[in-house]
């Protein structure tokens, strides 16, 4: 059940909660707002890649084999940058179990990590500042491990959205930290 939805012309951030006993799971999606400027730029790239294929098979090289080549290698493009474009992130929390972040790309492939609740030391919020931008991420410091696993490994959504979040993984660590 869709608790909470936040909006913005990049990202969806939608809540939800386990349906019997409150509390069980609490889950939490980033989902990319679809592009239309991507699907352009996909389609262009491609038809300059079969315009260039056309162009060489009237001009010097007149080889069937040529255009094949080289639609094939326009196609195999086409599909390679498609298939990393990352469609949804979603944070699992079970409160007495752990945390499993969740990558779903638009290929369909997804890749999972879970990170058990002991493990968890804090949650915190990163301003990344960058020669061209600055965002804000939210990260997991965990027990034996020197860098920080972030949550949001593909998008950057604004603090907006990322506040409910930290929110719920801070209290699902601090009844953690309780128990020693």
């Amino acid at each position: 059940m869709t608790e909470k939805c936040i909006t913005n012309s990049r990202y969806i951030y939608m809540h939800e909660t386990g349906k019997s006993p409150p509390q069980t799971v609490d889950i939490h999606h980033v989902v990319a707002r679809k592009n239309d400027l991507w699907k352009s730029i996909v389609c262009f790239s491609a038809f300059a890649l079969l315009l260039i294929a056309f162009c060489v098979l009237l001009g010097e090289d007149k080889s069937a084999s040529t255009l094949l080549l080289y639609s094939s290698v326009g196609a195999f493009f086409v599909r390679l940058m498609r298939r990393n474009v990352v469609e949804k992130e979603s944070v699992v929390i079970i409160p007495a179990f752990g945390v499993q972040l969740e990558t779903h790309y638009r290929s369909g492939r997804v890749v999972r990590c879970f990170v058990p609740i002991d493990n968890i030391l804090k949650s915190v919020l990163n301003e990344c500042v960058t020669p061209v931008t600055c965002y804000w991420s939210l990260a997991l410091i965990l027990r034996e491990e020197e860098k920080l696993t972030l949550v949001f490994k593909a998008s950057r959504p604004p603090l907006k959205m990322l506040l409910p979040v930290w929110e719920a993984l801070y209290a699902a660590t601090e009844t953690g930290e309780s128990r020693g």
